[in-house]
């Protein structure tokens, strides 16, 4: 877990739309997580090589490298942190038709647009607070 000062957890955003990027920004920055944004799928490669995030909240659509071929590519890093780092695929696709698509290319949820935070943050501390536990255990 990469906590910037100890016990505050790095998430990465994700996300193309400069006004989601910064609302989400802002409101995970007041719940006291340490925020990263990435406009791209090469962003947020960049990004996640460069400072190992805790967590990643990835759009599905965006320019350049979409939010599915960008899990898939942190799924096969070389790196194993990276490879571990939850992934929640935030999108206005149906879930129905994308979420298993999603799944599969490797993210661990997914969350509708528009984004209920309160359901969003229940999620963020789950898959945080279990990442925790399966590191206190591969010591």
């Amino acid at each position: 877990m990469n906590q910037t000062d100890g016990n505050q957890p790095t998430i990465l955003v994700a996300e193309d739309d400069e006004d989601n990027r910064l609302v989400m920004k802002m409101l995970l920055e007041l719940r006291g997580y340490h925020v990263l944004v990435a406009a791209n799928g090469h962003e947020a490669l960049t990004l996640a090589e460069r400072e190992s995030p805790d967590l990643i909240l990835m759009d599905l659509r965006m320019p350049q490298l979409n939010g599915l071929a960008t899990a898939r590519h942190l799924r096969q890093h070389e790196r194993t942190d990276l490879r571990r780092v939850p992934i929640i695929a935030l999108s206005a696709y149906d879930p129905a038709q994308h979420r298993n698509v999603a799944l599969a290319a490797g993210c661990n949820d997914y969350v509708t647009k528009p984004i209920n935070y309160d359901l969003l943050e229940q999620m963020i501390k789950d898959f945080l607070g279990a990442q925790q536990e399966s590191a206190l255990q591969e010591q």
